[in-house]
């Protein structure tokens, strides 16, 4: 496909954001300036994508025609780059692409991970930690930063719930897949028959929000302190730290006594809850997708079963694009990239027909 009309409009585009960013007021509106960055960000990658797709391109002919030489040497090693060229304009090429479709203004965002237990007691608490455990080990290879906001331990081990910041580059673009109802099949610990028991729990990766996207009305939050309470050393119960916010219009509360600072805690509470009411603001405007694409990554609803983990079989299969692999046990140790790539490139096929570029 000849991308030459749209990348000239693109480009087109880009110098103007670039005069609009110059001016000197560019910053009096915060959330108008975070819109064009992201715009102009994306658009830069575009261009450099579209100058080095046409340069490969360009080295594929030259190459093609040293192939045709009466030199037989120079012929051969030409002939020898051209499939390394020819993979790698494909992949330019699916750059082009995705930078081509409008971007998504949440990509780039952090995120609110939420784990709670459902289903199955005990086991569900127990797998609520692995899946915990498993993002975690995940993050430190991908170089993010992970911080604790909110955790409910079970006494049998793992969490009843755990909130937790996702922090880095991609981070939302990558997590996004992981909403929804992840399931285990496996035989407890506690189980004396050898039975296999199956339990869930619910994952919700929430891009946070910033305070362009939403601005919390005071007036509609009510915020109590008490003392903390559970798991958390002496210092922790024994002070009025536990910070509990109520969004009154949605009824939504978030309690936060991890730390020991009450003013931290009430902010960590107001992060999250200001990330959960971008995710029903979302919600909310889902009808703008497509029934295909949403069926894709879902709404982020946790009342759909997205995945299940299979230990007796060391199967991990997603229910979304219909993937299984045979590798739960390097999985559950945080090695989910060839899960989340294919997650991605199915998201991308999905995106670029929709937009008529496949």
């Amino acid at each position: 496909m000849d991308y030459s009309s749209i990348i000239a409009k693109k480009k087109n585009r880009l110098a103007e954001l670039e005069l609009l960013m110059a001016q000197q007021d560019f910053y009096d509106d915060n959330r108008k300036a975070s819109e064009m960055l992201r715009e102009h960000r994306q658009l830069d990658t575009l261009t450099k994508s579209w100058d080095e797709f046409k340069r490969t391109r360009q080295q594929i002919a030259d190459n093609q025609e040293l192939a045709k030489s009466g030199d037989a040497e120079l012929a051969a090693l030409a002939e020898e780059e051209l499939p390394a060229l020819q993979n790698r304009l494909a992949e330019i090429e699916s750059s082009v692409q995705l930078a081509i479709l409008p971007a998504d203004p949440l990509e780039g965002r952090d995120v609110i991970m939420e784990i709670r237990a459902g289903t199955g007691g005990d086991e569900a608490a127990l797998f609520a930690g692995n899946l915990f455990r498993m993002y975690s080990r995940y993050a430190e290879v991908r170089g993010w930063k992970t911080e604790m906001l909110e955790s409910s331990p079970s006494d049998a081990g793992g969490f009843k719930e755990v909130v937790f910041r996702v922090s880095g580059a991609d981070v939302f673009s990558t997590l996004k897949y992981e909403s929804g109802v992840h399931r285990v099949q496996r035989v407890p610990v506690t189980e004396a028959q050898g039975r296999i028991h199956t339990s869930a729990a619910t994952v919700a990766a929430l891009p946070e929000a910033e305070e362009v996207d939403l601005e919390l009305n005071m007036d509609e939050i009510r915020i109590e302190v008490c003392r903390a309470s559970g798991h958390g050393g002496q210092g922790v119960n024994t002070t009025d730290s536990a910070v509990q916010v109520m969004h009154m219009p949605t009824g939504m509360i978030v309690r936060c006594q991890d730390g020991r600072s009450q003013l931290k805690n009430k902010e960590k509470a107001l992060t999250i809850l200001r990330s959960r009411l971008l995710v029903k603001k979302q919600q909310e405007e889902a009808s703008k997708y497509s029934a295909h694409r949403k069926s894709l990554i879902g709404s982020g609803g946790r009342e759909e079963k997205i995945r299940t983990y299979n230990f007796p079989q060391n199967r991990i299969t997603d229910h979304r694009i219909d993937v299984t692999l045979y590798n739960l046990d390097q999985f559950i140790e945080g090695r989910l990239q060839e899960m989340v790539d294919k997650l991605k490139a199915s998201e991308i096929h999905d995106r670029l027909a929709e937009a008529g570029l496949e």
